[in-house]
């Protein structure tokens, strides 16, 4: 028989042998929660979300599940920052750029031939400058976590080959939800037609555009090849993405939870800008392989579409806020070694 000694010290024994095999886990408790996106399965942006939900099953010992709703199932992007807001869905990735309704300083990342490389954007965008825009986020009802990578933009179209500034004349090319992009494409003497992602498709299909612009992954995930016959590698636009948590649930998390999370979207954003690089450096070979017409713009050509579009740069730097702008280009410049 035992003793109540022996008792009480077996009573304390149990607490402190579960403080002992680890403090933290015994902080995180069971959570399940919504990440959507507009891309589909297969695409860098989502097998970064699937990343993301392992990571977060493995950190939480199994007490976080992310389900993944990817293909724009609940929402376009806008829609989904709204249900972000609200508390409907708990996290979202999305083009950064997409944010300036939001708060207008995220603009300054839709600037036009902006970056060089995406390992160049990576250091601004994790340094000082994606951070100071990220502490802008919670009056918004938004936390991001992080930045992962879409890639650079390049035009297609259904209509002729696009080889010169002149062939983008009378074009109606589609473009994402943001100021920026309206405005480059109108000021390259196109018609701008801003609609959401999950809507591109039909739009090519029927004819209400007669083009796009999007990343070559995006090309191949999205089956544009199917709708599209030309191709012009323009590189015209780099878009860093957003990992966004809402703010009412990040605000519901302990100090342990939210470490897990931030722990997960880092080490996913590593995975997913290395799968996106590799993505991004065979599916040129791939859209070939469909029968589509590639061309290249030459160096001149390519000036061309620079000059055109600078006094869109001066324009919205009033609009984004020159502090923001200016911090941006010192901070490629320290970047590239000026």
């Amino acid at each position: 028989m035992l003793t109540r000694l022996t008792k009480l010290a077996l009573g304390l024994a149990l607490p402190i042998a579960l403080l002992a095999s680890g403090p933290a886990m015994a902080e995180i408790r069971e959570h399940s929660l919504k990440f959507a996106a507009a891309n589909n399965k297969g695409h860098p942006q989502v097998m970064g979300m699937e990343k993301f939900a392992e990571l977060m099953k493995e950190k939480s010992g199994g007490k976080i599940e992310v389900k993944l709703f990817p293909g724009g199932v609940l929402g376009g992007d806008v829609q989904t920052v709204s249900a972000l807001q609200g508390g409907v869905i708990e996290m979202t990735v999305l083009n950064a750029g997409i944010l300036a309704s939001n708060v207008k300083q995220f603009g300054a990342v839709d600037l036009p031939f902006l970056f060089n490389s995406g390992e160049e954007a990576d250091k601004v965008m994790d340094g000082a400058f994606g951070t100071d825009l990220m502490k802008l986020l919670p009056d918004n009802g938004l936390v991001g976590l992080g930045y992962w990578e879409l890639g650079f933009r390049n035009l297609t179209n259904n209509r002729h080959p696009v080889t010169k500034l002149e062939d983008i004349k009378g074009l109606k090319i589609r473009t994402i939800q943001s100021p920026i992009p309206i405005e480059l494409f109108n000021s390259l003497g196109a018609n701008a037609v801003p609609l959401p992602y999950t809507e591109l498709y039909t739009a090519l299909e029927t004819g209400t555009v007669d083009g796009q612009e999007n990343p070559a992954a995006n090309i191949i995930n999205a089956k544009f090849f199917e709708v599209q016959k030309y191709m012009t590698i323009t590189r015209h636009q780099y878009n860093p993405q957003i990992v966004l948590i809402s703010k009412k649930f990040w605000d519901g998390l302990n100090d342990e939870e939210k470490a897990v999370f931030q722990s997960a979207a880092t080490e996913a954003r590593d995975y997913q800008r290395k799968v996106s690089r590799e993505k991004d450096a065979n599916a040129i070979a791939e859209i070939k392989k469909t029968g589509m017409e590639v061309a290249e713009l030459s160096p001149e050509e390519t000036q061309k579409l620079r000059d055109a579009v600078k006094p869109l740069i001066d324009k919205f730097t009033a609009e984004i806020g020159a502090e923001t702008v200016t911090q941006l280009f010192k901070e490629l410049d320290t970047v590239r070694g000026k």
